[in-house]
């Protein structure tokens, strides 16, 4: 990757995202992103948070969400060193625009749960009995809207997936709980394949009774579920048992743990960062791709 030609574009167009910046100057992506990101050439500004992903693909489980790639090209602002004032100017617009992009997914989420429930408390069902959480990109306001495959259709959705979490306590009847699932389900297939939706909503529906299983946190998909319940936010049905299953993981002690993995992540993503940025040549290693970006984001990165 040629510096004089990125700075030949920042010096015309002003700072621009990551993806812009390749847009405009094509090229291998990682070459793109060690240049700016270790040339010292270029200021960079990230924009947002990093959280904690769990992954099978690496070691210990944890890694650092967004992904290097994700966060250079949906997150990052790339500017020259006499240009502060632009690239500040710029950096508050990528983050009020990844502000508005987050509270449109929850408004979307809200919908949803909404329509869920407004065809079914009419019909029944006991809202004492059941809540429902929100977890994922958005309740760290970390949403994007980046058009991206859905594995199971083939079609195209934009951006971050809606996360929920149906907890049910342990006397909610049998046959409510099952409902409530096929309902979503039914719900969720209209949200991906309507064209003026393209949300892809995922879920779960469990009860208590399991969320305090997993609470062991003896193995990775019982990680998985209590990571995701521990981010999770209330959205609607009863606040108590929400609390509740907040209860079951802090007594068994897994905020803690957590804590704990997040550490190690932070650790890892930096030496991680720094062995990338160590290779020559723009092309990005095979046997390394899995410490650039995900799985999930191949098909999007792979096809620029």
């Amino acid at each position: 990757m040629q510096a004089a030609l990125v700075q030949g574009i920042l010096a015309e167009r002003g700072p621009l995202t990551g993806a812009a910046l390749h847009e405009a100057v094509g090229g291998e992506l990682f070459g793109l992103w060690k240049l700016c990101r270790g040339s010292g050439l270029f200021d960079l500004r990230v924009v947002g948070r990093r959280y904690v992903r769990l992954d099978r693909t690496v070691e210990g489980f944890a890694r650092l969400s967004p992904s290097l790639l994700r966060e250079f090209m949906t997150y990052t602002v790339v500017g020259l060193p006499d240009q502060a004032e632009a690239l500040a100017s710029a950096s508050a617009r990528l983050e009020r625009r990844i502000a508005r992009i987050s509270r449109n997914k929850r408004r979307s989420a809200e919908r949803f749960t909404a329509e869920v429930l407004g065809m079914l408390v009419p019909q029944g069902l006991d809202l004492e009995h059941f809540c429902v959480l929100i977890a994922g990109d958005v309740v760290y306001g970390m949403a994007h809207d980046v058009t991206r495959e859905e594995s199971s259709t083939g079609g195209r959705v934009d951006g971050s997936d809606l996360d929920l979490v149906v907890l049910a306590s342990d006397d909610a009847d049998p046959a409510w709980v099952e409902r409530l699932d096929q309902t979503i389900k039914q719900r969720k297939w209209l949200y991906l394949r309507n064209p003026m939706v393209r949300e892809e909503v995922d879920y779960v529906v469990k009860r208590l009774s399991r969320l305090t299983e997993q609470a062991a946190f003896d193995t990775f998909p019982h990680q998985v579920a209590c990571k995701v319940f521990d981010e999770a936010e209330y959205l609607a049905g009863s606040a108590a048992l929400h609390e509740t299953g907040r209860r079951v993981l802090a007594e068994r002690g897994v905020p803690e743990r957590l804590v704990a993995l997040r550490e190690r992540a932070i650790v890892r993503r930096a030496a991680r960062e720094h062995w990338l940025l160590a290779q020559p040549g723009d092309t990005l290693p095979e046997q390394s791709v899995q410490q650039f970006y995900t799985d999930d984001e191949a098909a999007e990165f792979e096809h620029r």
